[in-house]
């Protein structure tokens, strides 16, 4: 949690310079139209690590879009103890056995508030997705590239509900904030992070910043 609060710290001042609008009345003028489609990246912060992924929306209307995104990221367990090697300085986790990594696919529906009371500047929006999740595992003990090499797949179901905004009014950019939280399920016995520690539930709160174009 301390990672997505330093995160915050960074992004506030941007959205306080780009929210002047909020609970301002607009005056009668017609609304901007922005491009339908739009395809971009999301670079993802989580208690984790940074992740990445990517992103499809389409709007069927002006205030729901439908959408698909793609993302990879690292899920670790809350009970992690993170240590410094004095030889090598190098940090390691105690007793851990395996990376887990989550890779979802999501399909869902986001939805503009707001539309009439703040500037188009600001674009608020609710938005959840349900999908297939894959689950990667590789063993803690080997280089992290290396260790793909013995990676255990599994799959789960998921999803997530969130709450963002789109910035500004270019219309062939787009730039964005969401935040969700994610609740992945496995079926089985669950992956093992720590020895002898199963975990059948993944996920949890992650702060994604998207960064696109629209046509």
């Amino acid at each position: 949690m301390k990672k997505l609060i330093i995160v915050l710290i960074l992004v506030i001042p941007f959205l306080n310079t780009n929210a002047q609008g909020i609970g301002k009345l607009v005056p009668e003028r017609p609304p901007e139209e922005f491009p339908d489609n739009a395809i971009g990246l999301d670079v993802i912060f989580s208690e984790g690590g940074i992740g990445f992924g990517t992103f499809y929306r389409h709007s069927l209307s002006k205030k729901i879009t439908f959408f698909t995104d793609f993302s990879i990221s690292e899920s670790k367990d809350d009970q992690e103890v993170v240590r410094f090697d004095p030889f090598t300085l190098q940090p390691f986790t105690l007793f851990k056995k395996n990376r887990i990594f989550i890779l979802p696919l999501n399909f869902g529906l986001q939805y503009r508030l707001f539309t009439n009371e703040i500037y188009d500047n600001l674009r608020p929006y609710i938005n959840f997705g349900v999908g297939p999740t894959l689950v990667l595992t590789t063993p803690n003990d080997k280089e992290f590239f290396k260790a793909f090499g013995d990676a255990q797949a599994k799959y789960a179901i998921g999803g997530y509900i969130g709450f963002g905004a789109n910035f500004g009014i270019d219309k062939s950019s787009l730039v964005g904030l969401n935040f969700r939280y994610y609740y992945i399920h496995l079926f089985d016995e669950g992956v093992e992070g720590l020895f002898d520690k199963f975990r059948k539930n993944l996920g949890g709160i992650f702060l994604t910043i998207n960064i696109g174009f629209m046509y």
